[in-house]
């Protein structure tokens, strides 16, 4: 395989072509997409060999890298050495494009890698379970459980013995105390705070600056600055 930046993919692909385990292939074309290229750039393990996004059209480039087709292409990515795919589709409105995207991946016989900015902070302890993203400034305390697919955004701080499920996306600056438990798929907010031994059900949606004070149940939605649970109003009588 060649050693440059990028890939030629206008030559004729090799059916027996050996993987090189320093290239990945990032799936998606928006906003995320940019963020986690130079994510990738910045941590230096791997380098971008292109895009796959299904709107954008091939042969245009997302920060320089080319956009070489849409999910269709993830079955021909071996035939050109490549055997990693980054998930760059962020999914915190609605998660499942993101979810049926990890889907295509691993029923093409890919893999995802961790990637982690040089700037973010894993304690040696905590377990990162396969497709993380943990972008600048993120702290993952010690023994966090972290499990497949899961998104930490910027600024994100997970304390001690934290557990999420599969598919879990932090949003910017929320604080997870310590023993925190979160469910698969579930979406928290920008700024959100949960406090100490929470435990947050599956498919949840917390949305920004919430505050968690009490075990939220599955597929809850707790609205943007609200208090969990809402604190009692009492009235007094004349």
């Amino acid at each position: 395989m060649s050693d440059s930046s990028t890939l030629n993919f206008q030559d004729s692909p090799s059916s027996n072509a050996a993987i090189d385990p320093r290239w990945v292939v990032v799936y998606g074309g928006g906003g995320h997409a940019k963020a986690v290229i130079e994510l990738i750039e910045a941590e230096g393990k791997y380098s971008v060999a292109g895009i796959l996004d299904d709107s954008l059209p091939q042969g245009s480039t997302l920060l320089g890298k080319p956009v070489l087709g849409g999910g269709e292409a993830l079955l021909h990515l071996k035939e050109r050495g490549i055997g990693q795919v980054v998930n760059a589709v962020g999914g915190i409105t609605d998660i499942h494009p993101r979810l049926a995207i990890y889907d295509r991946i691993l029923a093409a016989g890919l893999t995802v890698p961790d990637v982690v900015h040089p700037r973010a902070w894993v304690e040696k302890s905590a377990q990162l379970h396969g497709g993380a993203q943990i972008l600048c400034n993120t702290y993952v305390g010690s023994d966090n459980r972290i499990g497949f697919g899961c998104l930490m955004n910027v600024g994100v701080i997970l304390s001690h013995d934290c557990v999420l499920g599969d598919f879990v996306n932090l949003s910017p600056g929320a604080i997870l105390a310590g023993n925190v438990q979160v469910g698969p798929r579930t979406r928290i907010g920008m700024g959100v705070t949960i406090n100490l031994g929470i435990h947050v059900g599956s498919d949840v949606r917390i949305g920004n600056s919430a505050v968690i004070k009490k075990d939220v149940p599955d597929g809850k939605i707790v609205h943007a600055g609200e208090i969990w649970p809402r604190p009692r109003i009492y009235s007094m009588s004349a």
